[in-house]
């Protein structure tokens, strides 16, 4: 897959190249919510991930690699002494000092086994050789596809000509002082049943242990079974489709509750495209996904974002919606409140344009609409571009 120079056979049919990549992307979020599920900010940054490595194909067309690479980020506007809320502005004289964020080193082979492409990936590598971004909003958020780059573990990935799978392991944290023991099991799959048909899944447990100054171990789980229904082969469209999907999670708090919690809830969503404009309606209606987002562990610490990954909004209630009034804060410790076993709606819409310039190139400009079951929540201007070298490489080695 890589390009490659400076051809040497040491026997066997091994070829030994050098291999490079970059990867370029630049992501632009400005958010106006009016729900307190999710702060009104700006998201807006760049990152390029250059690579180095040496390429092997063996004579079976096995394609080994060994990267080395660095991961290079920028929110724009912020120095290295900026504070994660803005209230400290940074020094943007010294800014460059702190663009270095992570090393990437990883072990990839590509083999052909059949009509079964197969790979293996292993060591700190990115997220774009997963079908991450396929992944419904509640497993992933828009802000962690950017800020959260890179797997730390092994990822193994197998498609088919009307079918891809993929299993994988994170690992985010190693237990220490005050660093928690943190690792995820990932699945994803999908499957063309016939041309307007499709089934698929994505699940995750996520491990979330205890360091050595404070007790207590989450475990996380979420499975995400679908059906697709596409009616564009028979319609004038790119895609005109509906999705029917169950979210289903089982959580629990070992030391605060000490017994399995099951959220759960139904998502449609609904895709028309035509010209490369498309409109997709997302809609959840089920429990809170997050029951534990405002509770406390054993050293006084929310845990929010460190336990769930998904978007905010698929918590439901604001911690000031009047329905609960007198339930308890939001800061309380446990048990789960009443908000947590009460049925809520949260509907996504978006609107995009992706033209279609190059295989190498991708531009995503978007308008996103979030609702509750309280009326209108928030509003998005989306921008998105990707360069990827690989893409460029590997259809200049076929010809196109």
């Amino acid at each position: 897959m890589s390009r490659k120079q400076g051809r040497l056979k040491p026997g066997g049919g091994l070829k030994v190249r050098f291999a490079y990549d970059v990867n370029f992307e630049m992501n632009f979020d400005n958010r106006e919510n009016t729900s307190d599920l999710s702060p009104s900010m700006t998201v807006f940054g760049a990152r390029l991930t250059p690579e180095i490595g040496i390429g092997v194909t063996q004579g079976n067309g096995t394609r080994h690699r060994v990267m080395l690479g660095v991961d290079i980020m920028k929110d724009f506007g912020r120095g290295p002494d900026a504070s994660p809320d803005g209230l400290v502005p940074g020094n943007k004289g010294y800014a460059n000092a702190d663009l270095f964020r992570e090393m990437t080193m990883y072990y990839r082979m590509d083999r052909r086994m059949g009509k079964t492409d197969f790979s293996l990936t292993a060591g700190i590598f990115p997220k774009r050789f997963s079908m991450s971004r396929e992944y419904s909003p509640a497993f992933i958020s828009d802000s962690l596809k950017f800020y959260d780059n890179n797997y730390e573990g092994l990822l193994l990935s197998f498609s088919r000509p009307k079918s891809c799978y993929e299993v994988g392991c994170d690992w985010m944290g190693m237990f220490g002082r005050y660093e928690r023991e943190r690792f995820m099991l990932f699945s994803h799959g999908r499957s063309q049943i016939l041309s307007w048909l499709s089934l698929g899944y994505t699940a995750y447990m996520y491990h979330y242990a205890c360091s050595s100054t404070v007790d207590g171990v989450v475990d996380n789980i979420l499975l995400n079974p679908w059906i697709c229904l596409d009616a564009a082969p028979v319609v004038p469209l790119q895609q005109l489709s509906l999705t029917v999907g169950w979210l289903q999670g089982a959580q629990q708090d070992r030391l605060n509750v000490g017994e399995y919690v099951f959220p759960f809830g139904a998502e449609f969503t609904f895709d028309v495209r035509k010209w490369n404009v498309g409109l997709r309606n997302r809609l959840f209606v089920g429990r809170d996904m997050m029951p534990y987002y405002d509770s406390r562990d054993a050293g006084g610490y929310k845990y929010g974002n460190s336990l769930y990954w998904g978007d905010p909004f698929y918590r439901l209630f604001s911690g000031n919606d009047s329905r609960f009034a007198g339930a308890g804060s939001s800061d309380d410790a446990m048990p789960l409140y009443d908000r947590s076993r009460s049925i809520g709606i949260y509907n996504r819409l978006e609107a995009y344009y992706e033209p279609r310039i190059a295989d190498f190139l991708y531009l995503k400009v978007g308008l996103v609409a979030h609702f509750l079951e309280t009326g209108y929540a928030g509003f998005h201007q989306q921008v998105s571009l990707i360069f990827n070298l690989q893409e460029l490489l590997s259809s200049t080695a076929s010809g196109h």
